[in-house]
């Protein structure tokens, strides 16, 4: 039997959450079946490290993504796969316009956040028009469907809602080899914080929250770089936050997430984040900001974490503080997210669209 040729594209391999669900998918589809390639603008990134070698990395070597919509054509007509699968929002967007030069190939596009919440360039608004040129439209969660639905008028029977997979075996074997980090105070108890410096992530909120404890025995590390770190440094200097430490991009946060007594999603929006996944495979109890993207699906109150409103400082301060003072069994944790968002489960459903398209 012929083999699904399945090209991925992203701009790079970074570490962040698309990135790490292309690999994982990329990694784990059937190799019976189905013959991965990732397309990348640039050849760089901490998850080139953990994909396959039988995964072929096209480069097209391109810094913007404006300048790489000729190569990425030129890619598809040159190698004909039989699906392409672009996986980040901006590159979705200019490529909608072009799919229906390729009438033997189809094309799925995987949103990665809430689209009103996150776009806000009105010439990539633009290129949702052509959203319904997609065959299959990938949500993570329901309000990233209904979002695509109702105010870009996204066909229901183009979107298909999969959550995001969560890769047991790959975090277990990071833990295994991670030692708690030495600023992680015996006497203290330890928060964690991961994401890009940027404003859709609401670090700003959490310094104004932990300005409010900030004379308890309490420290919040904060994982990710970005485009805000200068600001959020001010900010803390600023607020008097001695106990609040920025580590940047961490290869391995999963020792941070393992040690935490606490993990923290501040976003103003997600799309079905990753971190929070993650953490609870981790086994680590989560207070979550409520967004939208999701949140909602991961979290089972009081099981795996809870839900708050961290505008309201005072309040979400408290919260953290009640948590902190009660124990949480790890291993309900973590089945909480193992009988939901196992590997194997979410695989399966990525492997039925991928066939359905091309029968």
């Amino acid at each position: 039997m012929k083999k699904i040729s399945v090209i991925f594209i992203l701009p790079d391999l970074e570490t962040g959450g698309a990135e790490r669900i292309i690999t994982t998918i990329a990694n784990h589809l059937s190799r019976d079946r189905f013959e991965p390639k990732i397309l990348l603008l640039r050849k760089q990134g901490g998850y080139l490290n953990f994909l396959n070698e039988d995964v072929e990395i096209i480069d097209i070597n391109t810094e913007r993504i404006r300048h790489s919509l000729k190569p990425i054509l030129a890619e598809i007509y040159r190698r004909k796969p039989d699906i392409v699968f672009s996986g980040y929002g901006e590159v979705n967007a200019y490529l909608s316009l072009f799919i229906k030069l390729f009438p033997r190939t189809k094309f799925i596009a995987r949103e990665t956040n809430v689209v009103t919440k996150h776009v806000t360039r009105k010439e990539i608004k633009f290129f949702y028009n052509f959203y319904n040129n997609y065959h299959r439209i990938i949500a993570q969660s329901d309000d990233m469907m209904k979002d695509l639905i109702k105010n870009f008028r996204i066909k229901s029977d183009k979107i298909v809602k999969i959550n995001n997979p969560v890769d047991f075996d790959f975090i277990e074997d990071k833990m295994a080899s991670s030692q708690k980090p030495e600023s992680f105070k015996y006497n203290y108890k330890n928060v964690v914080a991961i994401g890009n410096l940027s404003p859709r992530k609401g670090f700003d909120n959490l310094l104004k929250v932990f300005s409010r404890l900030k004379n308890e025995n309490i420290l919040l590390h904060i994982l990710g770089d970005g485009k805000d770190r200068e600001m959020l440094h001010q900010m803390k200097d600023f607020l008097g936050l001695k106990n609040v430490i920025f580590h940047g991009r961490q290869e391995n946060p999963y020792e941070f997430l393992k040690y935490a007594d606490l993990f923290i999603l501040s976003s103003r929006y997600e799309g079905f984040p990753n971190v929070l996944l993650e953490a609870g495979a981790c086994g680590t109890y989560s207070l979550a900001n409520n967004c939208p993207g999701g949140i909602n699906e991961i979290i089972q109150n009081t099981i795996n974490g809870e839900i708050s409103d961290i505008e309201d400082h005072e309040r979400f301060s408290q919260e953290i503080l009640r948590i902190l003072h009660q124990n949480y069994d790890k291993e309900v944790i973590k089945s909480s997210i193992k009988s939901r968002f196992s590997k194997n489960m979410i695989m399966d459903k990525y492997e039925k669209v991928l066939l359905d398209l091309v029968k």
